[in-house]
């Protein structure tokens, strides 16, 4: 996986080409938000961080040529279609925290082996509730949560085609370990 696409332009997308590129060789990188100054913006800071960066205005003709999608907003409604992935691409949504709020279509989610942070994504995320609510995604169809899939108890991609989706609503957990890691380099 070399191309990224980051939907949404706050804080926490600008982290994810970091995050990204620290586990795959990612060499382009492409940001949309709804609002283009802050698109092109987030693009210029990757630039000046040595990425090959641009601001995108076409969110499907981005979303079909990206290897991977992640999105950090807080859409109500869903922004990227199932229609629009290519086999083999994976999908974060990491913005959506309440059960009113979507990033992804059933479209997506329904063709993807889905992983969860936590199981308080099965009643917290609308990218899980409202897909479990319309049928278009079974409980037991939820391949694992990133623990288990850390701890190697659920394999990830069983194909090279196969769409993988990571849905996140954030944990105590998760906040305890930012937080030791930013305490360590403030002590360092």
């Amino acid at each position: 996986a070399a191309s990224l696409l980051i939907v949404g332009a706050g804080h926490v997308a600008g982290m994810m080409a970091d995050a990204y590129r620290a586990v795959r060789p990612i060499r382009r990188v492409r940001v949309w938000n709804l609002r283009a100054p802050k698109a092109q913006a987030l693009a210029a800071e990757l630039r000046g961080r040595g990425y090959d960066a641009e601001a995108v205005t076409d969110l499907e003709a981005a979303v079909r040529a990206a290897d991977i999608v992640t999105c950090a907003t807080l859409a109500t409604a869903p922004l990227v279609h199932g229609a629009w992935l290519r086999p083999g691409t994976h999908l974060d949504l990491i913005g959506g925290f309440k059960p009113d709020m979507r990033e992804a279509d059933d479209d997506a989610i329904r063709p993807a082996r889905v992983f969860i942070d936590t199981p308080a994504a099965l009643a917290e995320a609308g990218d899980i509730t409202q897909p479990l609510a319309s049928g278009a995604l079974a409980q037991d169809a939820i391949a694992g949560t990133l623990a288990a899939l850390c701890r190697g108890e659920n394999p990830g991609r069983t194909a090279v085609g196969e769409i993988t989706l990571f849905k996140s609503v954030g944990s105590a957990l998760e906040d305890l370990a930012a937080a030791a890691l930013v305490y360590q380099d403030a002590a360092a």
